[in-house]
């Protein structure tokens, strides 16, 4: 049986249960790895204008290892150039600890339940979901619901889920180096 092992060294998170619900949600059956970050504002900024060439700061960042994934069951055969042992690596996900503080103020929620909900935007990108067109956005609004369901069934479903400020999927071509990266 598989399932998403997010790593996280900055700090000690529990997040088996947002990985689940992410992993049931898009029908996975594969072991995946994610890495997880946390910067403060100013890196988060510097990380944003040097990757995206937006000069602000954004909530969170995803940083793909692989295209074309979107709505499809991921295999170990289908990408043999990433694997970690037995897992899967599919990237990296950077949030913002400033951001994670104002946003949860601003949404009247717990920085717990933002961090939750930046962690399932950026699994998402991760798998190749994105908000580009209308058709997008909903997509994946319809799947951010989803997933918040499945964590707190207790909660009413019509609770909107916004639009997160600045989220976005960080596509980065890699020089080869010579020898020897709607809310509740």
């Amino acid at each position: 049986m598989g399932r998403i092992f997010i790593e996280c060294l900055d700090r000690k998170l529990k997040l088996r249960k947002v990985a689940k619900a992410v992993y049931r949600a898009l029908g996975q059956v594969s072991r995946f790895k994610v890495e997880l970050v946390f910067q403060d504002g100013e890196d988060m900024h510097n990380l944003n204008k040097t990757t995206r060439g937006v000069d602000s700061i954004t909530d969170v960042l995803s940083y793909p290892t692989l295209d074309g994934i979107r709505g499809k069951i991921v295999r170990p055969q289908d990408c043999p150039t990433e694997l970690e042992g037995r897992y899967i690596f599919i990237g990296s996900i950077v949030l913002c600890d400033e951001k994670i503080r104002a946003q949860a103020q601003e949404y009247g929620h717990s920085e717990e339940r933002e961090r939750e909900y930046l962690i399932i935007h950026g699994l998402l990108h991760l798998f190749g979901y994105d908000h580009m067109t209308d058709f997008d956005k909903k997509e994946m609004r319809d799947l951010e619901k989803k997933i918040v369901a499945l964590l707190h069934p207790d909660e009413p479903e019509d609770k909107p889920v916004e639009e997160p400020v600045q989220a976005e999927e960080v596509k980065v071509e890699l020089e080869e180096q010579p020898s020897g990266e709607e809310r509740q």
